[in-house]
């Protein structure tokens, strides 16, 4: 990846390059505002073979789709630097960022978009499928597994949820339990009138033939035929150097993971810090990041004016 070279201070510093740190940089350097996106390189859908339900870019790889945004973004004077953060500080001014090879930069605010890790069951081969024929998301892909024989994982508070969404695709829906407990109530009747097959028992392990899944394999050496595996990971954010600001992931209102709140606009509780897509949103797609990811920049751009404007009314009357 090319990478630009990092100044000593920005007006916003934004961490992560995926969909929602590039869309808030190209809306700041489109304001003409300093800015550079610090990007580890790790993003969430490097897996995918594309990227899907986005407008105008249904299909196209994610690692295209990350860079034809950094062109975007270095088009309008923006840079992009490669790097991962290992701590801020604020400081009177603003914030130091220092990267974990020991360079520090300086912001006036400061765009968190570092999205989150998927952490999966420890079940082998589910790492290596993941992305693939192992799914999360029926809207990311859903399409590419229509009419086929799909099971779904389990694994989370979600899953019955999951398993009824990805019926939509296919009428060959089978749910492993695994480790949960025995469906009751609501649940079980909800599966069973949507002609979803229940499996009891532990999953221990997924067959593969010439590199497809082809079946889930219980404990008890049975195996079901699949095509496609559903599985609900639990999220959880990568902005643990938040924490020095006083911001702490908290646990989603959905049970599936951990993300750093804030409001509708992106600001959290820590003066000066924004953050948008899968960092505060687990359930965001591409194009629902990179929109907070502008409405961000939109409002951090808003409240850099407002300071300047109180400066300069300040100095006018000083002198």
């Amino acid at each position: 990846m090319v990478t630009d070279q990092l100044r000593d201070s920005y007006d916003v510093v934004v961490v992560g390059g995926g969909a929602a740190g590039l869309s808030g940089a190209l809306m700041l350097a489109r304001a003409r505002r300093s800015v550079v996106v610090l990007d580890a390189g790790a993003p969430r859908n490097a897996p995918a073979a594309g990227v899907h339900g986005l407008l105008a870019r249904d299909g196209m790889s994610p690692a295209e789709l990350l860079e034809r945004g950094r062109a975007e973004v270095r088009q309008y004077g923006g840079q992009v630097v490669t790097g991962e953060v290992g701590a801020v500080a604020r400081e009177d001014s603003g914030f130091a960022v220092t990267l974990a090879d020991g360079r520090t930069v300086r912001a006036r605010r400061l765009l968190v978009a570092t999205g989150l890790v998927d952490e999966l069951p420890d079940i082998p081969g589910l790492r290596e499928r993941w992305g693939r024929d192992v799914l999360h998301c029926p809207y990311c892909h859903g399409w590419e597994v229509r009419d086929q024989a799909i099971g779904v994982l389990g694994s989370g508070p979600m899953a019955v949820h999951q398993a009824l969404l990805f019926r939509q695709w296919s009428d060959d829906v089978t749910f492993f339990a695994h480790t949960m407990p025995p469906l009751a109530g609501d649940e079980a009747e909800q599966l069973a009138a949507r002609g979803i097959s229940v499996v009891d028992g532990e999953v221990a392990s997924l067959e593969i033939v010439e590199d497809c899944l082809v079946g889930v394999r219980l404990s008890d050496g049975t195996v079901v035929d699949r095509e496609a595996l559903a599985v609900s990971s639990r999220m959880t954010t990568r902005a643990g150097f938040l924490a020095a600001l006083g911001l702490k992931p908290v646990e989603h209102p959905s049970g599936a993971g951990e993300h750093i709140p804030a409001d509708a606009a992106g600001r959290t509780e820590a003066p000066g810090v924004w953050v948008a897509g899968n960092a505060t949103d687990l359930m965001a797609q591409v194009g629902t990041a990179a929109a907070a990811g502008a409405a961000a920049a939109a409002q951090i751009n808003a409240d850099l004016v407002a300071e300047e404007t109180r400066q300069a009314v300040a100095a006018r009357y000083s002198g």
